[in-house]
């Protein structure tokens, strides 16, 4: 995988919790919520990242790049897959991941919301 940092980039969001509990999957939580996970092979090694975006950005993002595909597994309006040895610019994949990292933060109550962000991630 290309992307080396982006374990260390998501671990440092406030309230981020990692799950591998489910699947071969690397899931990345706020609270009981997913907002990207490293979806990995048969021999762990990682075919997708997945992260939620608003269906129209996710839609021109993947007719903009081949490497953007529809959510794995996911709802396919509201997940898009990034194949992890593709061609999507490290900035542009931290930004979606930032974005993916607010909307699922925007669906807690605005006091869990003040709680997740003064919370260090674990």
């Amino acid at each position: 995988m290309r992307y080396t940092w982006l374990d260390e980039y998501l671990m440092k969001k406030s309230g981020v919790t990692k799950n591998t509990e489910n699947w071969n999957w690397v899931r990345y939580m706020i609270g009981d919520k997913m907002f990207v996970a490293v979806c990995l092979d048969d021999n762990d090694k990682p075919y997708y990242i997945t992260l939620k975006l608003e269906p129209l950005e996710g839609d021109f993002l993947r007719q903009q790049y081949d490497d953007i595909v529809p959510g794995f597994y996911m709802n396919k309006l509201h997940w898009n897959s990034i194949k992890p040895d593709g061609k999507v610019p490290d900035d542009l994949l931290k930004e979606l991941v930032d974005k993916s990292y607010n909307l699922i933060l925007a669906g807690f109550s605005k006091k869990k919301q003040m709680e997740i962000l003064n919370t260090q991630s674990l």
